[in-house]
């Protein structure tokens, strides 16, 4: 039977729709049954056809109209059983067949309509549990529209209970979830837009924290979005609901979100790329799978006269099973997997891992290289819509350097949320402003664009609204005055009158202002911390540092810069003493204080306590008051120092470290990634601190306006050795592409 959606409508119009989905779920559900030996022979055609006559009637549809819809589907799946049941006598039973992708995505759709349906056991008849075949996305929009009434109605978020087919998700692993996300259509967005258009939503996070209020999202395919806000604001929160389709995006434009590391396991890195694409995984043992059934079948031909049933049977499957992988060789040309293992090299070796690495188990990598992983899946997946979270908090200069010239040519849509503006300037066609629960849109500006453009608009906001309030107050005098002046009472009634008509402007928003300050050490006399002629390794034969001199003073800016897992750790160590050089020596001043900030600065926080007790378990001396003052002048500011550090964001964390940071007296700070959580006013007033320093600054950092902005020096560490660079940042970066270029990395799609 065609179109049941429009057949039941038209028998039991006035139902609700949930059970009128259900229904026809359910019809689908018992027609496909026909098709399956097993299921067939079990099949009580008369019985499923009663419980779905009985759910219309009761749902307040026409008695009449229903019976008479019953009466054509139970005809329909009559004479279907029955030429199925002929026709297996012929083929023998396909139920053991191999089972193309198409039809096991074909089966997904149904059970699940790609996702929005979602399978429970909400309703129960007669002792039996029966799948629901409920719209999720229509349940969830009804509820939204639901809890925002009750909202409204009470002037307040109120926390509404939904339906439990709402809260059953369950965590899946990587290739059932990028199913979920993007099940297999080959060829379903032919033709089709992949522009994104989203209008009117609201977005709620925690315990009813709304983020976002009748927001709009527009993404126009082959535009690169950078999405900026302050800390906290929510731009996580939207990717999230962006990658999970919990905004209503179209079917057809498959999503990735680059959001935690990779999970180590056996795999090694090179395959874990590969893997990251399941459609090709999929259609790859697809294509094991038949081979192996073909070769089976051949061997059981040799047992059965040309002329038997079971050769008939036998061939009949043989020539399916060719058919099937002919249309799946056709899919994996159609996708280019014979190029797919040099591509994914190329990514991950532009992302630092070298061949050998290449080669490694995933478990044996750190957590940021398994972040740099997850990239490299999501590089190499290329999906329609990519959704990048701070993707350059865990890259060095040269990665970094990859990744920006990398995606400038990425042939679809990129959502990315990061305070690194240099990366935004190379990368943004367009900024997503994401503020006071909206999103506004900067269209075809950079970081920097964007920045200044909305300076102007703010200035133009704060004049107007300061020119509107000197009018109103001037008519509000004379109004008061003469109000009740009989000879003036026509002028001041007119008064009234202009000021009801004045348009009401809201005071522009101002952003909280950070300042970051570092106490200025007492003077030293050099030398004040060199290395001479230091060389290190934890093993004599493979040296990480081999004959390097590096000499930092007060008036010291410099920034170390070099691909991951060259020796810059290393080399921090050793200025701190942490390690004993094996040849060469450090010369320190013995008055010598360092402040040291680590790239995983929070593993040494107790997140149990909040900032205040951190602070004083750390620094003595000084009262609570005095603490949240300090905190204060550092962005911790109100409750945000009472709170449990594990409830404050990375950027937040990162504040209360360098409030720490600033209590120790240092008088060479050496920064580990310094830059990494911090929103833009986070990162100027850190910027200005450091400018201000009166102390020596040793930076590593992959922050390109950051070390332009306050370092005079750069320091390359490269092939064991650590030298100074005779140009710019920009010029560093140059070279870093360049010698990319010259070693055969391929930077085009």
């Amino acid at each position: 039977m065609s179109n049941l959606g429009l057949q039941v409508r038209q028998a039991a119009g006035s139902i609700d729709t949930v059970v009128a989905d259900y229904a026809v779920g359910y019809m689908q559900h018992v027609l496909k049954s026909t098709e399956d030996a097993v299921l067939a022979q079990q099949l009580d055609i008369i019985k499923e056809v009663s419980f779905i006559e009985d759910l219309l009637i009761s749902a307040g549809g026409d008695e009449t109209k229903v019976k008479q819809l019953s009466s054509k589907l139970r005809e329909n799946m009559e004479k279907q059983l029955k030429d199925n049941m002929a026709k297996l006598e012929i083929t023998g039973d396909t139920s053991k067949r191999l089972l193309d992708i198409g039809l096991l995505n074909s089966k997904q759709r149904e059970m699940d309509s790609s996702l929005a349906l979602l399978q429970s056991t909400d309703i129960e008849h007669t002792g039996r549990s029966i799948e629901s075949r409920v719209d999720k996305k229509k349940l969830q929009k009804a509820e939204a529209k639901i809890a925002k009434k009750v909202a409204k109605r009470n002037n307040q978020f109120v926390k509404y209970e939904a339906s439990k087919l709402l809260n059953d998700a369950q965590k899946d692993d990587y290739d059932s979830f990028f199913l979920k996300v993007n099940p297999i259509e080959f060829g379903a967005g032919a033709g089709k837009s992949k522009d994104i258009k989203i209008d009117t939503f609201d977005l709620y996070v925690g315990e009813g924290q709304r983020i976002l209020s009748d927001a709009s999202l527009t993404l126009s395919y082959g535009k690169r979005y950078g999405l900026v806000g302050q800390n906290g604001i929510g731009k996580s929160t939207l990717l999230r609901a962006l990658s999970r389709r919990e905004l209503d995006i179209p079917k057809h434009i498959t999503i990735l979100h680059v959001e935690q590391e990779l999970r180590g396991d056996d795999t090694i890195a090179l395959q874990s790329v590969l893997d990251a694409d399941v459609w090709r995984k999929q259609l790859l043992i697809e294509e094991t799978q038949i081979e192996e059934r073909i070769t089976t079948i051949e061997k059981l031909k040799e047992e059965f006269d040309e002329e038997s049933l079971e050769m008939k049977k036998l061939e009949n499957e043989q020539s399916d099973l060719n058919d099937k992988l002919e249309e799946v060789h056709e899919k994996l040309s159609e996708i280019e997997s014979d190029k797919a293992e040099a591509r994914a090299s190329s990514i991950l070796f532009g992302l630092g891992f070298s061949q050998e690495a290449q080669k490694r188990q995933t478990k044996s990598f750190s957590g940021g290289w398994r972040m740099r992983l997850s990239l490299a899946r999501a590089l190499f997946c290329k999906p329609d819509l990519l959704l990048l979270d701070e993707p350059t908090n865990m890259l060095d200069v040269p990665s970094s350097a990859y990744l920006g010239d990398y995606l400038q040519t990425y042939p679809a849509t990129i959502l990315v949320v990061s305070h690194d503006r240099a990366f935004l300037n190379e990368v943004a066609t367009d900024i997503i402003h994401q503020h006071s629960e909206r999103l506004d849109y900067y269209r075809g500006a950079n970081f920097d664009s964007f920045y200044n453009t909305r300076e102007e608009r703010l200035k133009i906001q704060k004049k107007e609204y300061e020119n509107q309030m000197a009018v109103r107050a001037h008519l509000q005098a004379f109004i008061d005055k003469f109000r009740y002046n009989a000879a003036k009472s026509s002028e001041a009634q007119s008064r009234i009158k202009k000021l009801e008509k004045l348009p009401v402007l809201e005071a522009p928003e101002e952003e909280k202002t950070v300042t970051f300050k570092f106490n200025d050490p007492e003077p030293l006399s050099p030398p004040i911390l060199q290395l001479l002629d230091v060389s290190f390794g934890y093993d004599s034969k493979n040296l990480l540092l081999n004959h390097v001199d590096l000499d930092i003073q007060l008036d010291s800016r410099i920034a170390l810069v070099g691909a991951n897992g060259c020796g810059k750790t290393t080399l921090l160590k050793v200025l701190m003493g942490n390690n004993i050089p094996l040849d060469g020596s450090v010369s320190k001043n013995t008055r010598l204080r360092i402040g040291y900030f680590a790239q995983h600065h929070v593993d040494g926080m107790d997140l149990n306590k909040n900032a205040v007790e951190w602070m004083n378990d750390k620094f003595h001396g000084k009262t609570d008051e005095e603490y949240r003052r300090h905190l204060g002048s550092f962005g911790i500011t109100g409750s945000l120092a009472l709170q449990k550090m594990q409830l404050l964001s990375g950027g937040q964390k990162s504040r209360v470290a360098f409030a720490g940071l600033c209590l120790s007296n240092p008088h060479i700070l050496i920064l580990d990634e310094p830059s990494n959580h911090l929103d833009t006013s986070g990162l100027d007033a850190l910027a200005t601190a450091l400018k201000n320093f009166k102390g020596g600054v040793l930076m590593v950092s992959h922050d390109v306006t950051m070390i332009n902005e306050v370092c005079k020096e750069i320091w390359v560490s490269e092939d064991g050795t650590v030298y100074r660079f005779d140009g710019s940042i920009e010029d560093y970066k140059k070279y870093i592409l360049k010698k990319a270029d010259a070693s055969g990395v391929v930077k085009k799609h």
